[in-house]
């Protein structure tokens, strides 16, 4: 995906885009919290079965009323090739093998203490996951994150001078603290 596309999505600069793409992932992830996957990936498929058999009988009746011959309401759709092609595929799976890759050579580094601090870092990390996970479940913290991801960006951008300001007093501070 192209990263302007992503920019814009997040900074809402289409309104009605940004409000469909955040407004179907929320809806998607609260309904998880309610209903199994299966459940949910059960009623959306349904929900948009029923769509598109309603819309083809109601144009299958329009065109018998009208005495129209258009065809398929879908036949453009139909046409449409919609398979990977090779490619595409060897392109995504040599990236996603390439990230395997690097992660399990670092997991390997920092569980077989090839740096002791930077061991020590992961091991304060999965301390505090610790605590994160007894407050969160994963679901939550993908609700929030979704719900960060489409409102800090448009938050910095209309305050960001006074976002700025206090976030120079932070980091100047932190750095008087490690001073001393």
């Amino acid at each position: 995906m192209n990263l302007d596309l992503v920019v814009e999505l997040l900074y809402w600069r289409d309104v009605k885009t940004s409000g469909v793409v955040f407004g179907a992932g929320l809806s998607l992830l609260l309904s998880l919290t309610l209903c199994s996957i299966v459940s949910v990936s059960s009623y959306i498929t349904l929900v948009l079965l029923s769509v598109t058999i309603c819309f083809r009988i109601y144009k299958g009746i329009l065109q018998a009323i009208q005495k129209s011959d258009e065809g398929h309401p879908f036949k453009l759709y139909l046409k449409q090739d919609v398979g990977l092609s090779e490619e595409t595929v060897h392109k995504y799976s040599d990236c996603a093998l390439a990230w395997f890759n690097t992660t399990v050579i670092e997991l390997r580094r920092l569980f077989l203490v090839e740096d002791l601090v930077d061991s020590l870092k992961f091991a304060v990390l999965m301390w505090i996951l610790t605590y994160v996970g007894a407050l969160f479940n994963g679901l939550t913290l993908l609700i929030l994150g979704l719900v960060g991801m489409f409102s800090f960006p448009i938050i910095y951008e209309k305050y960001k001078v006074q976002i700025d300001h206090y976030v120079g007093m932070a980091n100047k501070r932190v750095k008087d603290i490690i001073a001393t």
